[in-house]
């Protein structure tokens, strides 16, 4: 690619795409530049630097996992809503490892654009809505959501659950069955 075809917009996508080959923390601006054909010192006209470059991979991660979630979740509530929101979370983790990885990270309020990590969560509180769940039960339900989806996954996607004879898909069916019934029973204060 030529130096005149480098955008931001490339640049990012470029490395989200690598990110997925070679892991989210094995991006480098000398292995991006190597396939714009350029020197890394071009790149640098377009992002300050790796941290800005991470930062704009985690927010278009973000917001592809949120118009998934956002087409999952149409026109539904509860555990209707859950599980297609889990299974577009689930497969986005699968397809895009290293974007997935990337929405790992912390964003801070210094960051570009906080919109895509703030529609994600407000997609993970509408599927709450079907479940009736008021401040503070709704925080710790997201939570809760969030951190045993990405356990799930990271676990699944590591290779955790190669070794036993029961299907992943089972036990994620499972765990999506367990959510609903604690969602539907959240334990009072």
């Amino acid at each position: 690619m030529a130096r005149a075809g480098v955008t931001v917009e490339r640049l990012v996508r470029a490395a989200a795409e690598l990110a997925d080959e070679v892991g989210f923390h094995n991006v480098t601006v000398s292995a991006l530049a190597r396939g714009f054909g350029v020197k890394p010192a071009a790149l640098y006209a377009h992002v300050k630097d790796l941290q800005e470059l991470r930062v704009r991979v985690a927010e278009l991660a973000l917001g592809e996992m949120a118009d998934r979630a956002a087409t999952a979740l149409a026109g539904r509530s509860g555990k209707d809503a859950l599980i297609p929101f889990a299974d577009a979370y689930r497969d986005y983790a699968k397809e895009h490892p290293g974007r997935y990885a990337a929405t790992q990270i912390e964003l801070d309020s210094e960051s570009l654009d906080l919109d895509a990590g703030r529609r994600h969560s407000d997609l993970t509180r509408a599927i709450l809505r079907g479940y009736d769940l008021a401040e503070p039960d709704q925080t710790d339900a997201v939570r809760m959501l969030h951190s045993t989806l990405h356990g799930y996954v990271t676990l699944e996607t590591a290779g955790g659950f190669r070794r036993h004879s029961r299907a992943a898909d089972a036990s994620w069916s499972r765990t999506l069955d367990a959510l609903d019934s604690v969602l539907r029973n959240w334990p009072p204060a």
